[in-house]
């Protein structure tokens, strides 16, 4: 485990997302740098193919939503 430094700017946006996606200010910029990297090392890739992958590499089925 290491420290990572960041400016105040970005600090306030981690502590805000932090709220709104119910993570601790640590585990959203973890995610943050997590699917940075990812979208980085696949850059034709879209966020949300990303993210389908990752569930599914976690064995963990989305549910769908309906098309209204």
């Amino acid at each position: 485990m290491g420290i990572v430094k960041i400016g105040d700017d970005l600090h306030e946006e981690l502590r805000k997302a932090s709220s709104v996606m119910c993570r601790s200010i640590n585990a959203q910029a973890e995610f943050w740098i997590k699917v940075g990297m990812l979208a980085e090392a696949n850059p034709t890739i879209p966020f949300t193919e990303i993210m389908a992958q990752q569930l599914k590499n976690a064995e963990i089925q989305a549910p769908k939503v309906a098309a209204a």
